[in-house]
C-alpha cells in the first residue's frame, strides 16, 4: 500500500497534540516527552548501535567498509568506480507487529 499522493506526514506538533488528547495531558508536556525520547534514542544508538520502540520500529547502525577506486564489471559493461571512505549508516526497520497491522 502506497502513501496517498500529496499527503504529508504528521508534524511534531500534530503528534504531540494527538498524544496529549489520548493521554489527557497538555500538548507542551507531550512535546517535552518527544524531545526526551529523541535524546534517549540518540544516546542509545551511539553507544549500543541499536534501539527498539516496541510495536513500531527498530533503529540500527551498520558499518560500511571503505571502497577502493577501480573498475567493476556490471551487466557486461566495465564501469569506473570512485573510492569512498568507511562510514556508519543508520537504518530503521518496521517490527513485525507494525507490518502485520498494515499489510
Amino acid at each position: 500500500m502506497k502513501a496517498k499522493k500529496g499527503a504529508l506526514a504528521m508534524s511534531k506538533g500534530a503528534v504531540a497534540d494527538a498524544m496529549a488528547t489520548a493521554c489527557e495531558t497538555k500538548k507542551g508536556e507531550m512535546t517535552k516527552v518527544l524531545d526526551a525520547l529523541a535524546e534517549v534514542i540518540t544516546k542509545e544508538v551511539k553507544s549500543t548501535g541499536k534501539f527498539k520502540i516496541p510495536g513500531v520500529c527498530m533503529i540500527k547502525t551498520r558499518h560500511k567498509p571503505a571502497r577502493k577506486a577501480g573498475k567493476r564489471v556490471a551487466f557486461g559493461k566495465e564501469i569506473k568506480v570512485k573510492a569512498k571512505p568507511a562510514c556508519t549508516v543508520v537504518k530503521c526497520f518496521a517490527v513485525k507487529d507494525l507490518k502485520d497491522c498494515v499489510a
